[in-house]
Formats: C-alpha cells, structure tokens, sequence
C-alpha cells in the first residue's frame, strides 16, 4: 500500500500498484515494484506504514476506521482506541415501549455472553447428536447403552455447564476474551482457560 503525498498531505492512497497522472506526467504501475524507495519518494509516493497497536480481534472489539497521517518522512496507517463489544444483553427501556420499538425488558441487542453461550450449547449438541442414535435404539430395542457412551455423555453435559458458567461470571469482554484465549503451557501444550468440549475417543 502506497501513498500519494503533495505540500505534506496526503492526496490518495495506492492499495495496488496503478498508473496515475502527477503534475501533468503520467507514470505506469511498474513504478511501485521497480523504482527506488528514495526515487518513489522524490516524487511524493510513500509506502505506507501500519501502526496496529489499537487495532483488536474483531470477535471481541469494535475498531475505528483506519486513518492515515504524514510525519517524519513516512505515512502511518493507524487506528483509533477500540471500543470493547457489549457483553451483556441491552434490553428494551419504557421510552422505547413508548415510541413502540419494543416491548420494555425485552432483549434489544444480544450481548456476547448470549452470543457464546448458544454457541456452547450448539457444540455440545452436535457432539452428543452423535452418540443419539445408542439411546434411540435402547428405547426402540431396549439394548443397553455402553457405559462408555453414557460417561462420555454426561462429560459433554458437565463441561458444557461448567463452559457456561465461566462465560456468564465473566466480569466484561476482556475477561471474555481472556477465557478464550489460547496459551502454551509448560508441558509445551496449548490450552485455554475455557477449556473444551469432550471428544468421544475412537
């Protein structure tokens, strides 16, 4: 990504190489990928530097739209302070009744604690679908079902359970974020705090 900076503004941004037009000469793309940092410059074209140090995982943060500055002899692309997303549910108030936008105690806005938690129960889910089948045929046939699927069963359940917890005592979105967060441990393994959902060994 380039540049076009002209008595120190800024004037257009290249996201990839094409011909322009400056000061009544026309230049072709090759420009960019075979003239000098220093010629590029001489004319007013500046690769353009990236600053993420504001910029968040969007899972969990509402970013600024990206900015552009010329300083110090170099173009900055940058971001503003991010803006962590709700965690909590925004419900409808009496003036929204009122104006007839919803009911007053109503879910508004799902915040990211009911976003998590029906994914939890989703996954979990579609692991135990795959052990359905034992329990239809105990019902149907009256054949037991193996002790290991029932253990493996109620492990799904309790995980997910414990999941949910976590997820609903979690205190805002960084500590949200944090629960999802993947580490290397010491034993060299990599693990979050949430932990994850029983898989059925083969």
């Amino acid at each position: 990504m380039y540049a076009l900076v002209e008595s120190g503004s800024i004037t257009k941004i290249f996201n990839n190489p094409k011909g322009f037009t400056l000061n009544d000469n026309q230049y072709s793309a090759d420009i960019f990928s075979k003239w000098t940092k220093d010629e590029k410059e001489a004319i007013g074209i500046y690769e353009v530097e990236t600053d993420s140090t504001n910029r968040k995982d969007e899972k969990w943060y509402i970013n600024t739209n990206e900015s552009y500055a010329f300083g110090s002899g170099k173009v900055t692309r940058s971001w503003g302070t991010a803006t962590a997303k709700a965690h909590a549910d925004s419900l409808f108030t009496a003036q929204d009744e009122t104006d007839g936008l919803g009911t007053e105690g109503d879910v508004k806005v799902e915040g990211l604690k009911t976003v998590l938690i029906r994914t939890i129960k989703q996954q979990a889910a579609g692991i135990l679908q795959d052990t359905d089948w034992y329990i239809v045929r105990k019902a149907d046939a009256g054949t037991a079902v193996p002790s290991a699927i029932t253990t493996h069963r109620a492990a799904v359940r309790t995980k997910a359970a414990s999941m949910e917890t976590a997820i609903t005592n979690a205190s805002n979105t960084p500590a949200l974020e944090t629960l999802y967060t993947y580490t290397e441990q010491e034993d060299g393994s990599i693990t979050r705090p949430l932990g994850e959902l029983p898989v059925l060994e083969a």
